[in-house]
């Protein structure tokens, strides 16, 4: 095929932005055919999101910097475009839909661009409802876009770049925002769509497993700036570059790594349910396991048995907000004892966000008690709870004072009075923990998403409070500061004996780092158990939203005695794992 009949050409560009010293793109060459479905992946930093700009005409016309190289869109130089063309070939549905909406409601988002282009009404009309249907958001065109579900959300901005018929739909990070079972429809839907249309779909996403639940036929690796690897899924998969980019690999194949099998493209790696591989060797391992397993010391007490009193208790929880018919809280009772580590699970709007808004005293419950060792905190004040309990916000711009890096993390510290002395010991402690110390001098303004997120949680970890809650604290986040972050609070939780609860959808987050995991539905607690456990009942899936984990898949698939009791083996195996290299590397800094 001859590069005028490619959907997108890069050659040999690089890519300045005019307040930086450093290219942020280098000898990109890049081709992409009509129809292709790619992956974009690669950590943050490493020039992602800046290809897109360039693609969508964000660079030049709104990001201004210095452009070398050729890029062809459609056959043509993009150039000869202004960024209105350009938006009639490119649609682009952003990580953050809210930031997209401009209508009053769902219909009337989709129809934007038609109104702009002076379309008439009965053919607007008739373009909603036929582009509303294809992301089955027919019945939902009345509602505000602020009404709709994270996912519902993503599929009204889908119609809205739809509508305009581009060849080229570009997806900013779909999954960030979303619960797991939204996460996966969304890559259904995009697939569906794909397959539909025949459009060129380009996917920008940390999160590769949850991409790959359907076929891709390329993965670009973006790495310093430059693309290191353009494979299909499954040579990308066997070629051990993830690792060593600092990208996740999924689970499944971390399980095999450690049971002595290497990993081949002819083994079809892209999937659990694809694996063409001999099992028995993976089976073998799971029974060593089982045995050390068994030869071990008896588990932990139950969870939430007895009254903690010392830590964080939550007793028959009731709240519903002004103007809604049904309670947002309908009876949660669950408890956090000192030094514990807690997931708190669910789909979106099942209440997670409340209760956490609840115990911190933004709102307050309607019935039932809270009691942080052994006081009830509904004698105290805001201010009084922040003093032990440390709340991170999901969004991080709605916690975000100060223009500058530096002054918002000290704010906290400022207003109690700390010397300034200490203030930049502590603050600099904190930028180094969340990966911000390069960017100290920064603007606000100037950080990625991922990035605000780090300083959000900067601005809490610099108080040093005795209970974290935090919302969704990776999202957004490559692997290796998602690690990086994590190994920290854990490190906390462990040594220190600081409680954490995390409400997330990051199902490899609640696996890895907590020891229980408490699951919303509907305003209802309706389950509290192991996170292993909970990955493994479809039953609390399928009521929760959340999403079977691979290694439960892969157990199945090869025919383990045990699958569920498998991944809760391979859960501690891994962790001890992280435990003794993280242990290795701190020994390796001090010289010893």
């Amino acid at each position: 095929m001859v590069e005028e009949d490619s959907a997108l050409v890069f050659k040999r560009v690089s890519f300045r932005y005019r307040a930086q010293a450093e290219p942020t793109l280098i000898d990109i060459n890049l081709r992409v055919d009509r129809g292709e479905k790619i992956l974009i992946l690669g950590p943050s930093g490493s020039g992602k999101s800046t290809l897109l700009h360039c693609i969508n005409g964000i660079i030049p016309h709104a990001f201004k910097g210095e452009r070398t190289g050729e890029i062809l869109l459609l056959g043509r130089d993009i150039g000869d475009y202004g960024i209105f063309d350009i938006s009639k070939m490119a649609g682009t549905v952003l990580q953050d839909t809210d930031s997209q909406f401009v209508g009053l409601s769902a219909a009337e988002d989709i129809a934007f661009a038609m109104e702009n282009d002076s379309v008439p009404a009965e053919e607007m009309r008739r373009r909603v409802t036929e582009t509303a249907a294809l992301v089955s958001m027919g019945t939902h065109l009345g509602k505000s876009p602020q009404d709709l579900s994270g996912g519902q959300k993503q599929r009204i901005s889908m119609a809205g770049v739809l509508v305009d018929n581009v060849e080229l739909l570009l997806f900013d990070e779909p999954l960030a925002n979303l619960d797991p079972a939204a996460g996966k429809d969304a890559i259904e839907l995009i697939d569906e769509l794909h397959k539909k249309t025949g459009k060129t779909v380009l996917i920008v996403e940390h999160r590769l497993e949850d991409v790959l639940h359907c076929p891709v036929d390329r993965i670009v690796v973006m790495d310093k700036g430059r693309i290191i690897a353009d494979k299909k899924p499954a040579e990308l998969l066997a070629s051990g570059l993830l690792k060593k980019t600092g990208i996740r690999e999924p689970l499944y194949l971390s399980a095999l790594a450690y049971s002595g099998i290497t990993i081949d493209s002819g083994m079809s790696p892209e999937h659990p349910n694809t694996l063409k591989l001999d099992y028995r060797p993976f089976a073998e391992w799971d029974r060593q396991l089982a045995a050390e397993q068994n030869a071990g010391t008896p588990g932990a007490a139950e969870p939430g048995a007895g009254n903690i009193r010392s830590g964080l208790e939550i007793q028959n929880l009731h709240f519903r907000y002004a103007g809604q018919d049904g309670e947002a809280l309908k009876g949660i009772s669950f408890s956090v004892a000192p030094g514990e580590c807690v997931g708190l699970v669910g789909r979106n709007g099942s209440g997670k966000s409340t209760l956490a808004k609840c115990v911190c005293g933004f709102v307050r419950p309607d019935s039932g008690e809270i009691y942080f060792n052994g006081s009830d905190l509904a004698a105290l004040s805001i201010m009084e709870r922040a003093e032990q309990i440390g709340y991170v916000m999901q969004n991080p711009n709605q916690m975000i004072c100060f223009p500058a890096v530096y002054d918002e993390i000290a704010f906290g510290l400022r207003n109690r009075g700390v010397p300034e002395t200490e203030i930049k010991a502590r603050v600099y402690e904190a930028l180094e923990v969340c990966g911000l110390f390069p960017f100290r001098n920064w603007p606000v303004n100037a950080l990625s998403y991922g990035q605000k997120k780090r300083l959000t949680v900067a601005s809490i970890l610099v108080l040093r409070p005795s209970f974290m809650i935090l919302d969704e604290p990776t999202a957004g986040q490559d692997y290796r500061h998602y690690t990086e972050f994590m190994e920290f609070l854990f490190g906390l939780n462990r040594d220190l004996k600081i409680s954490l609860l995390l409400i997330t959808h990051d199902m490899h987050l609640m696996l890895e780092y907590t020891g229980r995991a408490v699951v919303l539905s509907e305003g209802i607690c309706v389950a509290d158990r192991e996170p292993f456990e909970v990955l493994t009942d479809d039953g609390i899936i399928e009521q929760a939203s959340l999403k079977r984990t691979s290694l439960y898949a892969l157990a199945l698939n090869a025919g383990l005695p045990d699958p569920r009791g498998f991944v809760g083996r391979f859960i501690a195996y891994d962790r001890k794992k992280r435990e003794s290299h993280g242990k290795g590397n701190n020994a390796e800094k001090d010289g010893t």
